[in-house]
């Protein structure tokens, strides 16, 4: 997916996935007074989702969690079996932190609460479009606050500290295997090394507690 360009401009194309009609036209009313963002295509539930997705291949996706059908997780990871780079941002009325954690865990590059202000919506789109994961500022605290555990960095060895910072940037797995020219599950086993060692509930939680520990710029 590539971003289209328009008199020397970025154009961002952006799906909007969400079952509530007027809902969908905020959205729309939002990101049509943002320069350089246009809504290319709508669906109100996971099917169609999927559909449009494969149909107008978008630059960001903004996905409801909860609607008919399969639902907003089962989407996601749908789209992301069909482009792995796929940049979907999850915006929710579900403010726990634990659907924050299992949005980035089926790989969303962000979660925005739907009480966070719109222009906390505008930001994450600018966020993921630069290749780094994002939640909103609500979320981050929420997330912070049921994080347990030390956030001790220093216990990892190198290799970990390196594959920690890359997933904080917004790189998955795979990205990462090729970037330092290892195998898909020598990554994922480091994964698990470092969620062992930094009490992590979830890919979430590793980003926030690489973003306290300052090996990466905070959302």
């Amino acid at each position: 997916m590539r971003a289209l360009y328009r008199s020397g401009m970025v154009l961002i194309r952006i799906l909007l996935v969400d079952d509530h009609p007027i809902v969908r036209e905020g959205y729309r009313r939002l990101l049509g007074r943002q320069p350089g963002m246009s809504v290319v295509a709508e669906a109100g539930d996971g099917e169609a989702a999927v559909d449009a997705f494969a149909a107008f291949a978008p630059d960001i996706v903004l996905m409801d969690l909860s609607m008919p059908g399969s639902g907003g997780l089962a989407a996601v990871q749908a789209m992301l079996a069909r482009d792995p780079d796929a940049r979907i941002i999850v915006v929710s009325m579900h403010q726990g932190a634990i659907f924050a954690q299992r949005a980035m865990a089926a790989g969303a590059r962000g979660f925005v609460s739907k009480s966070s202000p719109p222009e906390e919506l505008v930001r994450a789109i600018k966020i993921v479009m630069a290749g780094r994961r994002v939640l909103s500022s609500d979320m981050a605290q929420e997330v912070a606050h049921t994080s347990l555990g030390s956030d001790d960095v220093a216990s990892l060895t190198p290799r970990e500290r390196e594959i920690l910072m890359m997933l904080a940037r917004g790189m998955n797995g795979r990205s990462i295997a090729e970037s330092l020219g290892l195998s898909s599950k020598t990554v994922q086993n480091n994964l698990s090394q470092i969620r062992l060692k930094l009490n992590a509930s979830g890919d979430a939680d590793l980003v926030l507690k690489a973003q306290r520990a300052g090996l990466t710029e905070a959302p």
